[in-house]
């Protein structure tokens, strides 16, 4: 009875875990670029009173035996990269990538992130920049005089200036992808830098070796689904509320042992 404990215990510990994955999924349903989690389990190890296959006689042995099971534990929380919707914003700086791949940005101490986030803005010198003000690598000025800004499937980032009919090209962007992006290290803000899991960045042009194209005037929002999120919420707690329940009727069995008169 007191393992029965133990091991509800370790059943409301990893339902907890994913009720908040959940949650935490909920609360960015509308964050642009962000990539869902999925909390993943596994079973504990098993106490075996009789292994399989154990001799019951000189001519039979056990078919199956008896182990039972410890409980549960989180084994991993994976980032799920699918595509998430576009929206259609008219922003000539805003871009989303269709298919595989991320944009570059350089953080304040010179790491590379990278992020899905394509929501750029200029700073006060022409820049392209986030919202947080990090610079879009390679890094792209535009110019004072630039009448319009026309960003190519490709990357390419051409302009027109005042006075000219002929659009001229400024800068290209380049796109990172890499060998496992479930093994990039979240760091906020829908950045992520690469891990040894996850593997170097692979930088080329956008269309090219596998990488998705780029689309002007779209970002790409969360890839949250929140009918699934729902249902996995209430999975999760109905489940938390059954490990109380195995709590509950445990103590209760051992207050009746505890009752027992001699």
């Amino acid at each position: 009875m007191i393992r029965s404990l133990y091991t509800a215990a370790t059943g409301m510990i990893a339902q907890q875990t994913q009720i908040d994955v959940t949650s935490h999924n909920i609360a960015n349903v509308n964050t642009i670029g962000y990539k869902k989690n999925r909390a993943e389990f596994a079973d504990l190890f098993y106490q075996v009173s009789e292994y399989a296959g154990t001799s019951t006689s000189d001519t039979s042995v056990s078919p199956t035996g008896i182990e039972v099971g410890l409980g549960a534990r989180p084994t991993a929380v994976t980032k799920q990269f699918s595509q998430g919707n576009f929206k259609e914003t008219g922003n000539k700086l805003d871009m989303a990538i269709t298919g595989d791949g991320f944009f570059q940005i350089e953080l304040p101490d010179g790491q590379i992130a990278y992020t899905r986030n394509g929501a750029f803005k200029l700073d006060g010198d022409g820049v392209i920049v986030n919202s947080d003000g990090y610079k879009l690598i390679p890094e792209i000025t535009i110019p004072e005089n630039a009448t319009a800004v026309n960003i190519g499937t490709d990357g390419v980032i051409s302009v027109k200036q005042a006075g000219d009919t002929n659009p001229v090209q400024i800068g290209k962007l380049e796109l990172a992808n890499f060998i496992n992006p479930a093994g990039l290290h979240s760091l906020g803000n829908n950045n992520y830098i690469n891990t040894n899991a996850s593997g170097d960045p692979i930088i080329s042009t956008a269309g090219l070796d596998g990488l998705g194209q780029i689309r002007q005037g779209f970002v790409e929002m969360s890839n949250v689904q929140l009918v699934e999120e729902m249902t996995d919420l209430i999975t999760g707690q109905r489940a938390y509320e059954a490990n109380s329940k195995a709590i509950t009727t445990s103590d209760e069995m051992l207050q009746t042992v505890n009752q027992l008169k001699r």
